[in-house]
This record gives C-alpha cells, structure tokens and sequence, in this order.
C-alpha cells in the first residue's frame, strides 16, 4: 500500500466525496490529513476514508486554488 504522506493522491471511499480523488497537502497526526480535491475545499480528512494511488504530485504552494489547478492537470 503507498505511503501516507504530503503530495499523495488518493480517493475518498467514505463520506459525501466518496470516490472523488484527492491529494494530502498537510498529515495532522497518525489518524488524520488535510487533504485537497478537484471539487472540495481543503478539509481534515480520516486516513480511514482515504485510498492513496501509486501517483504523487509536488506540492508548490500554500495556495487551495494552485494545488486544484496542479491535481487536475496529474489527473488529465
């Protein structure tokens, strides 16, 4: 299983963004990261509820919107 870690994308299965991919920007704790998607505001997430991918993305900026523009363009 890849690793949890900072520029990881992963795929929610829990809660009302299941399935929706997203990447972690920040790991709180053992149980808990912040996390970015296409669609969703940043927001703390349970590891719980992540599938993390074998794909990863460099995290550049502190900024929500640049992080959106970089997932999407990994994911196209």
């Amino acid at each position: 299983m890849p690793a949890i870690e900072v520029g990881r994308i992963c795929v929610k299965i829990a809660g009302r963004e299941a399935g929706e991919k997203c990447v972690i920007v920040e790991v709180i704790d053992d149980k808990f990261v912040e996390v970015v998607g296409t669609t969703m505001k940043n927001r703390k997430c349970n590891i719980k509820h992540l599938e993390p991918v074998e794909q990863t993305m460099e995290i550049k900026s502190e900024d929500v919107e640049e992080i959106k523009k970089e997932l999407e363009a990994v994911l196209a």
